[in-house]
C-alpha cells in the first residue's frame, strides 16, 4: 500500500510537472515583432510567387490611385469640366495594369531572352515612328494616339532596354569583363536612343536609360578604370546637351535658387517647396491641399510627392519613400538569387528592373524637394500616366516569374524508391 502511494504520489507530481511544461512553453515560443518581420520579408519555399513583391507593388498602386484621385480634381475641373475624368482614367489603366501583371507572370522568362533582339528593333522603330506622327504637347512629340489612349513610347523603350542589356550581358559578360570592346557595344546602342530620344526632345528618359546601362555593366563586372573613364564621357556630353540648350540651363539655374524668379523659372520649385512646409509632421489631411488648387502644376503626375507632403505630412512621404526603398531592395535581392542559382539572364533583368525603378524614383522625388532639376519623370506605380503604370506593371510581372522559376527550379524531388522486397515466386525462382 505504501509503494502504491508513493507511487501515485510520484505520478502525479510529474503530471503537474508536464503541464505546468506545456502551458509555460508558449510564453518562449511567441516571436517577437521583428521575428515576425523577418519571417515575412524571407523568401518563403512553399508559396509559388514573392508575396513581398506583390505586396509592396499593390500598396503602391493603392496609395497611387488614392493620390491621383486627390491631386487631379482641379486640374480635371478646369481642363474637361469632368472632376474624375483623370481618376477614371487612372482606374482603368490600374485594371489594365493588373491584366498585364499577370498575364505577364504565365510568360516563361526564356521568351523574353530569345525575343530580346526583336524587341530592340520595335523599340528604335517605335521611338522613329513618334518623330513622324506622334502626338505633340508643350513642343515635345513624345506620345503615340490610340483613340482615347495614347502610348508614351519611351517608357517602352526603357523596358526593352533592359530586356536587350540583359540578354547581350548573358552572352558577352566574359567580353565585358576582359576588354573595352564588350563594354563599349551597349554604348552604341545606347547612342542610337540618345540620338532618337534627343529629337523629341526627352533629356530625362535619355539620363535614366544612361544609369541603367552604366549601372548594370558594373553589377556584371567591368574593370573599374572602364567604368570611370565612359562616366566622364558620359557626364562630359550631357553638359554639353545641357549648356546647348537655353531651357535647360533655365532648370539648372531655377533648381539652384528657386526663389531667384518665383514666378518664372522657379514657380513649379517653389510651389512644391510651399506644399512640403504645409504639410508639416501629419499633413493637412487627405484631400486638404491647396497648393493643387491651380497653383501647382503637373500636381497629380510630376510633383504627385507635394501632394503626399502637403496632405500627408512627413510621415505620408517616409512612408511612400520605405515602400518604393523596400521594392527595390527585394528586386536587388531576387537578382542576386537568380544569378546565384544558374539563371543569369534573369539575374540581370532583376538588376537593370531595380536600377531603373531606383533611380527614376530618386529624380522625381529629388525634383519635387528641390535636390535635383525638374525632370518628366513619373514616379513608378504612383503618378498619374497610364504608359509608365503599365509598363511598371509589366516589369513587376516579369519579377515574380523570375522569383516563381528560380524557386521550381530549386525544389529538390525526392527519387522514387525501389521495391527491393521480391515476391516469393521470384525468390524461389532465384534460388
Amino acid at each position: 500500500m505504501v509503494a502504491r502511494a508513493h507511487k501515485a504520489r510520484t505520478s502525479h507530481s510529474n503530471e503537474q510537472q508536464l503541464e505546468l511544461g506545456i502551458q509555460a512553453a508558449p510564453d518562449f515560443a511567441q516571436p517577437t515583432l521583428w521575428q515576425r518581420c523577418s519571417d515575412w520579408w524571407a523568401a518563403d519555399t512553399n508559396l509559388l510567387y514573392d508575396r513581398v513583391i506583390i505586396w509592396l507593388s499593390l500598396t503602391l498602386i493603392a496609395i497611387g490611385l488614392i493620390m491621383v484621385s486627390s491631386a487631379s480634381f482641379p486640374a480635371a475641373e478646369r481642363l474637361t469640366g469632368n472632376p474624375f475624368h483623370f481618376v477614371l482614367r487612372h482606374g482603368l489603366y490600374v485594371l489594365l495594369g493588373l491584366s498585364l501583371l499577370f498575364t505577364v507572370m504565365q510568360i516563361p522568362i526564356g521568351w523574353w531572352h530569345n525575343g530580346s533582339g526583336v524587341l530592340l528593333l520595335i523599340s528604335l522603330g517605335m521611338l522613329a515612328t513618334v518623330l513622324v506622327i506622334g502626338h505633340e504637347v508643350n513642343g515635345a512629340k513624345r506620345w503615340i494616339k490610340f483613340g482615347p489612349l495614347t502610348l508614351q513610347v519611351a517608357e517602352v523603350a526603357k523596358l526593352f532596354f533592359v530586356i536587350y542589356m540583359s540578354s547581350y550581358l548573358t552572352r558577352r559578360v566574359d567580353e565585358v569583363q576582359d576588354n573595352m570592346r564588350g563594354f563599349l557595344k551597349p554604348m552604341v546602342v545606347l547612342f542610337l536612343f540618345a540620338v532618337l530620344l534627343l529629337s523629341q526632345p526627352d533629356f530625362g528618359s535619355l539620363v535614366v536609360m544612361t544609369c541603367i546601362v552604366i549601372g548594370m555593366l558594373f553589377l556584371a563586372g567591368a574593370r573599374i578604370w572602364q567604368f570611370f573613364a565612359v562616366m566622364m564621357v558620359l557626364v562630359s556630353g550631357m553638359v554639353l546637351l545641357i549648356v546647348k540648350e537655353q531651357y535647360r540651363m533655365r532648370r539648372i539655374l531655377s533648381f539652384m535658387d528657386p526663389w531667384q524668379d518665383p514666378f518664372g523659372s522657379g514657380y513649379q520649385l517653389t510651389q512644391s517647396l510651399m506644399a512640403f512646409g504645409r504639410g508639416d509632421w501629419f499633413g493637412q489631411g487627405l484631400g486638404n491641399s491647396i497648393q493643387k488648387l491651380q497653383y501647382l502644376p503637373e500636381a497629380h503626375t510630376d510633383f504627385i510627392m507635394a501632394v503626399v507632403g502637403e496632405e500627408l505630412g512627413f510621415f505620408g512621404i517616409i512612408l511612400v519613400l520605405v515602400l518604393s526603398f523596400a521594392l527595390v531592395l527585394r528586386t536587388m535581392q531576387l537578382g542576386r538569387k537568380a544569378l546565384v542559382a544558374g539563371h543569369q539572364y534573369g539575374g540581370f533583368a532583376a538588376y537593370g528592373i531595380g536600377i531603373w525603378f531606383a533611380f527614376q524614383a530618386m529624380v522625381n522625388i529629388g525634383a519635387a524637394i528641390g535636390l535635383l532639376p525638374t525632370k518628366g519623370l513619373t514616379l513608378p506605380l504612383i503618378s498619374y500616366g497610364g504608359t509608365s503604370l503599365l509598363i511598371s506593371c509589366i516589369a513587376v510581372g516579369i519579377l515574380l516569374r523570375l522569383d516563381y522559376e528560380v524557386r521550381v527550379s530549386q525544389v529538390k524531388v525526392a527519387p522514387r524508391r525501389r521495391n527491393t522486397a521480391r515476391s516469393p515466386a521470384k525468390a524461389g525462382g532465384a534460388a
